[in-house]
């Protein structure tokens, strides 16, 4: 069996012009349809480009998050269909008790980002013909595990929602993009071409935003 490539990470996230990303465990601007149809699209496409499987394999991404964004889902949207779901926790094997004791089976748990990356791993590097191939993962929050992923060397993309207005936040990514001689921002072409998007600014419930996309240039 040909050795698997080593899976990366993206960080998706929206943020206001102060960095701010949650409030009290929520988002803190209204909710946004458009920009949460994006995301969704984003990290369940597989991309065209995916090297063809040499298995009856099914590819698909994969999302990492925090306990407390597990938590923040309403339950009827959990787990993030059609994406395997890895939840980041202190207590793994607990919480993937809990979830089968709710009927809620299929989700997976690391102690770590970096943990949660192998096991995604594990799934491509498996013998078999069947069963799941990951081919993009997608780190989803809270701040924490940002934080965590950006320490990571897989960490070489970030996909940034601009919020263009400020509101009250109690939650703040880390790193100005712009302004880290680590991250250079992608032109909209090439944002384009690896989300398959068409991303024009918008407007939605008085609030604009625009989707962009930066890579890590250093290590």
């Amino acid at each position: 069996m040909p050795t698997p490539q080593p899976l990366s990470l993206t960080l998706i996230l929206a943020a206001t012009p102060s960095l701010g990303i949650g409030r009290a465990g929520t988002l803190p601007w209204p909710q946004l349809r458009k920009e949460m149809g994006y995301f969704k699209r984003v990290t369940s496409r597989v991309p065209s480009s995916a090297s063809p499987s040499t298995s009856a394999r099914r590819k698909c991404n994969a999302v990492v998050m925090g306990r407390k964004t597990w938590d923040s889902i309403p339950p009827k949207f959990r787990p993030l269909d059609g994406r395997v779901n890895v939840v980041v926790t202190r207590t793994p094997e607990a919480f993937v008790a809990q979830q089968g004791d709710e009927g809620r089976d299929g989700v997976e748990a690391a102690g770590s980002v970096g943990a949660a990356l192998e096991r995604l791993q594990n799934y491509n590097s498996q013998p078999g013909e069947e069963g799941l191939e990951i081919e993009r993962v997608f780190v989803i929050g809270g701040a924490t595990i940002y934080n965590a992923a950006l320490q990571l060397p897989q960490a070489d993309r970030v996909l940034l929602t601009k919020i263009e207005k400020d509101f009250e936040c109690d939650t703040f990514f880390s790193v100005d993009l712009d302004r880290s001689g680590e991250w250079k921002r992608s032109t909209k072409e090439e944002l384009e071409d690896w989300t398959g998007e068409k991303t024009e600014p918008v407007e939605e419930k008085g609030v604009r935003f625009e989707f962009g996309m930066y890579e890590r240039v250093t290590r």
